[in-house]
């Protein structure tokens, strides 16, 4: 299924603004979301062909609601990609443990993330 729509999930404004421009620009629907708890909600409620998850946010963590939304009935079919400022082999691990489809360490490289997306 071609991906057509983005949630972004990141509490940084200026990372939402890159990742908005970016994918914007290639043709792509962004919504976004300021945090975990929000991001479960618009996925549940928008269902967006992909979500682009931070791991590092107040309250819910990327990998909490990454778990969260590849375990519930309604978004585990929703691919998720982490994507964080964590480079560590054990954060990217730990991220396709809980259900990420994919792992980008920021700062984002663009032709390598529309890449990852156009192979989803």
């Amino acid at each position: 299924m071609p991906v057509k729509t983005i949630l972004v999930v990141d509490d940084s404004p200026t990372e939402r603004h890159v990742l908005v421009e970016l994918l914007s620009k290639n043709g792509y629907s962004v919504i976004t979301a300021e945090n975990g708890e929000e991001g479960i909600e618009i996925a549940k409620t928008k269902l967006p062909d992909l979500i682009l998850m931070d791991v590092v946010m107040p309250g819910l963590n990327g990998y909490q609601a990454t778990r969260t939304l590849t375990r519930d009935e309604a978004t585990k079919h929703i691919p998720v990609i982490v994507c964080t400022s964590k480079g560590q082999e054990t954060d990217k691990i730990w991220g396709l443990r809980q259900g990420a489809q994919d792992y980008i360490v920021k700062p984002v490289n663009s032709e390598e993330l529309l890449s990852k997306i156009a192979a989803l």
